[in-house]
């Protein structure tokens, strides 16, 4: 099998999005498409809370999934379709806003640790106008494979060579995501189809890919192949990353803010569909 190799080392770009939320962007600061259909990285981790206390005030989607994993704390989100719902330590969100969507994601506390992910992956032309819908699992409902050498798989979506699967189903870009947590010169191999886009973030460690390590608060652009093996390489402390991979969709991709389409005319109507209320 082809081996999985690191193409590009990313450190990301501080900013602050929503109504001043403090994260660092990986993916979608530039809105290029180099990714694709991987749209956005956002990673955020504070314990002060006026980083994070201002969170995502109400705000519209179209044509594309958000997907927030969180670490660590608790965020409560509701949107214009009458959803309300909360966002646990450990647990997923993914959401399809499909043909449109308003909704917001605040904290839950104005103390603690506030640590996690969102991401945006791409929907095909043919399921941008679906109906908004929600998949929501808690971490007690995200299967863990453990190895012999005590590393851990948690499959937040996508099955693994193990043949764990994810309860997270009916994803258009067939997606893996994984949190790997591997002990010190602990390997872990999977098989990601070629016409894959593959990432690899560090949380914590460092994480070894053929003979390329990347550290903790980077994320690695990973090349096409068959197999990825990755190696914890810090022996004072857990190495903990996360692997997503999802399948390309080759279409034209043209976005503006919260919405992704794949003309410039779908642009402007979803522009208009939202200052006019129809979403």
């Amino acid at each position: 099998m082809k081996a999985i190799e690191v193409e590009q080392l990313i450190q990301g770009t501080l900013i602050r999005e929503g109504g001043g939320v403090k994260l660092r962007r990986y993916i979608g600061a530039d809105k290029t498409n180099h990714f694709e259909p991987i749209l956005l990285f956002d990673y955020f981790d504070s314990t002060d809370p006026l980083d994070y206390l201002a969170g995502f005030p109400p705000h519209p989607h179209r044509g594309f999934e958000t997907i927030t994993y969180l670490l660590e704390g608790t965020i409560t989100h509701e949107d214009n379709k009458g959803n309300k719902g909360v966002i646990n330590a450990g647990g997923v969100q993914w959401m399809t806003a499909g043909k449109g969507i308003i909704h917001s994601e605040m904290p839950s506390s104005s103390t603690g640790r506030l640590h996690g992910l969102q991401l945006w992956l791409n929907l095909p032309a043919a399921e941008k106008w679906q109906e908004p819908h929600y998949q929501e699992k808690s971490s007690e409902q995200l299967p863990i494979e453990v190895m012999e050498s005590g590393a851990t798989i948690k499959v937040i979506a996508g099955t693994i060579d193990q043949g764990l699967s994810s309860p997270i189903i009916e994803i258009a870009t067939r997606p893996l995501f994984l949190d790997i947590i591997l002990p010190a010169n602990a390997i872990i191999q999977q098989t990601i189809p070629d016409d894959y886009q593959a990432i690899l973030f560090v949380i914590e460690g460092v994480v070894n890919i053929g003979g390329q390590q990347v550290t903790a608060g980077t994320l690695a652009s990973l090349t096409n192949g068959e197999r990825i093996q990755m190696e914890g390489k810090n022996n004072q402390n857990r190495n903990h990353c996360l692997l997503i991979a999802a399948a390309k969709l080759h279409e034209p991709i043209v976005r503006y803010g919260p919405f992704v389409m794949n003309t410039q005319e779908e642009i402007m109507q979803a522009m208009h569909d939202f200052r006019t209320g129809h979403f």
